[in-house]
């Protein structure tokens, strides 16, 4: 085959660091193809030193310029050829070099509910913040922001692909604006290397994706285009500002997943925000890890023993923002329920951050990506590798705390969620399968820690997740095991204008049952939305969506789904007709 010739080709790079191959159209070539974004095709079967093989796309990148943007994954030589609908750049092939580095990788899915670094294989904890609007502020106040974020060890910053007005990156919707995704690009660079993973949501909510893209191809041509410039940079995928304020959400987002999975060749873990929960998409065959955007306990807690997913937080702040004591509360609620956190501030409170920088450093400490939620509790809520750790928020003390462990020597610590300082007990070592003891103080929360330190040493010098078998469960569904029942609405038919009361009644009062989380749920499974959440709690009234009704269908499928206070999921289904 004939080799690249005269068109550019980066100089060695060390691994997981972008090497461009820049492609420049001749007249004829122009002529033929006036908008290159739009009708040329050019992409490369990129082939590892081991023979792992790529597909990477190229983008247009201003005037006759097209860019093969990608980053390998290991030292040594790397080998490209090109297919392209320009016969000039057909079947040429090429090499370019890639050096050793420290790089640890890009962020991927683990463990079933966790995240590892690629290359180092090191668990992810995932530690975000939240500027939305970084693609549009000042370049001198984002270094300043970058800089700051670094220096308090956050590693995911989540914002906007495009601004609040999209004009401005895409004039029409076959024209990018190449200067915008040119500054763009630097942007997303200067973030990776201070270690920051870029969450990248590509539109916003109240359908602007759509209406900007309204035809298939157009979609497909974004797709192509936005993955082909950042899949070479650390970034994750967060498609779309609350999914469900689209027209039709759900299509929507498994179209445009389905487009960037298809052109990403790094796999980057792909989601979607959600105004509560990005669950309804997961059987869609895109989506990599559910994103929540609620300090709901009951939708928490019920869905992380539900899904085989790793769950992302961005909203335990709640809506409204909050701050102080609540978003420490509402945070440390989120971490209990074995949730990765991004917090999303009211400007820069400094309290704040030192909360997010609390959970932080205690949970560098644990093998987190092996702890679970944890059950056998009382006086708060916890998570816990059985044997060698537990971790339990008191978010109220009133009383004594009471933790049952396997027989074991532990260390005890007393943590002060506000400054991070321990405090250790007068007998700091105990010995036994129940832990009774009682918060320094009643007038604040506190965080214990009970830890095997000698045993944990030695484990920690080993990062493979394999402590113990990650538990995904099976919920109990039949009737007569179920121990509650929906006692209200009555009959077989809901209102949708005027949505009715619910009642949940527990069949009999046991320890298990002492404490139940409900999760209320609705589909209408032939207009395609997916499910929405309804309630949740054991009373209340029911919250029926739009969405669930606007494509028409006469049946919504209800269902509950519970949690004791055991951690056992049980779920009832009923069948409604809706009427007006």
């Amino acid at each position: 085959m004939a080799s690249l010739g005269a068109q550019t080709v980066c100089q060695p790079v060390p691994s997981y660091s972008p090497c461009e191959v820049a492609f420049e159209l001749d007249a004829a070539e122009i002529k033929a193809h006036p908008n290159p974004y739009w009708s040329v095709d050019l992409r490369a079967e990129v082939r590892s030193p081991r023979f792992k093989t790529y597909q990477a796309h190229a983008f247009h990148d201003g005037g006759n310029r097209m860019v093969i943007r990608f980053s390998p994954t290991e030292a040594g030589t790397w080998e490209f050829r090109i297919t392209s609908n320009l016969p000039r750049f057909n079947g040429k092939e090429g090499r370019f070099e890639a050096t050793p580095s420290d790089h640890p990788g890009f962020v991927h899915v683990r463990n079933v509910r966790h995240f590892a670094y690629e290359e180092s294989k090191k668990p992810h904890l995932w530690f975000g913040d939240t500027l939305m609007n970084f693609a549009a502020i000042d370049r001198a106040a984002f270094d300043q922001y970058v800089d700051a974020r670094a220096k308090d060890k956050f590693n995911h910053v989540r914002g906007y692909l495009l601004s609040d007005d999209p004009s401005k990156a895409f004039p029409a919707a076959d024209k990018p604006n190449i200067a915008y995704f040119q500054e763009f690009d630097k942007r997303v660079r200067a973030m990776n290397e201070k270690g920051l993973t870029v969450d990248l949501v590509l539109g916003h909510a109240q359908n602007q994706l759509a209406k900007l893209l309204p035809e298939r191809q157009q979609r497909e041509r974004f797709a192509r285009f936005v993955a082909a410039r950042y899949s070479a940079y650390g970034v994750t995928w967060q498609l779309v500002e609350q999914f469900e304020t689209y027209e039709n959400g759900r299509a929507f987002c498994r179209e445009l997943g389905g487009y960037v999975k298809l052109y990403d060749p790094m796999a980057h873990p792909r989601s979607t925000h959600a105004a509560q929960t990005a669950a309804p998409l997961v059987n869609d065959g895109w989506l990599d890890y559910i994103v929540y955007d609620s300090d709901n306990d009951n939708l928490n807690a019920v869905e992380r023993q539900v899904y085989a997913k790793p769950f992302v937080n961005v909203g335990f702040s709640g809506q409204p923002a909050t701050t102080g004591a609540e978003f420490r509360h509402r945070l440390w609620r989120a971490a209990m329920n074995g949730q990765y956190l991004t917090c999303r501030r009211k400007g820069d409170a400094r309290e704040d951050l030192k909360a997010m920088s609390v959970w932080y450093e205690l949970f560098s400490t644990t093998r987190y990506w092996d702890m679970e939620p944890y059950f056998d509790i009382d006086g708060g809520h916890g998570v816990a590798l059985e044997g060698i750790e537990y971790i339990l928020y008191v978010e109220k003390p009133a009383g004594p705390v009471e933790v049952l462990t396997e027989k074991h020597n532990y260390e005890v610590y007393w943590i002060n969620p506000l400054s991070g300082e321990a405090t250790r007990p007068k007998d700091k070592d105990w010995k036994g399968e129940k832990f009774v003891g009682e918060p320094p103080s009643a007038n604040q929360d506190w965080i214990l820690f009970l830890s095997r330190d000698g045993k944990k040493e030695g484990m920690l010098k080993s990062y493979k997740f394999e402590a113990r078998p990650v538990p995904v469960q099976d919920v109990e569904t039949l009737d007569k095991s179920v121990p509650f029942t929906l006692a209200e609405p009555p009959g077989d038919t809901i209102s949708v204008s005027k949505p009715p009361a619910f009642e949940l009644k527990l069949k009999r009062q046991t320890r298990a049952t002492r404490a139940m989380s409900y999760l209320i749920t609705g589909e209408v499974t032939t207009n395609g939305q997916g499910f929405r959440v309804l309630a949740t709690g054991a009373k209340g009234q029911l919250q029926i969506p739009a969405a669930l009704t606007k494509n028409g269908g006469a049946v919504m499928v209800l269902r509950v789904t519970a949690l004791n206070a055991n951690g056992k999921a049980y779920a009832l289904d009923r069948v409604f007709r809706l009427v007006p």
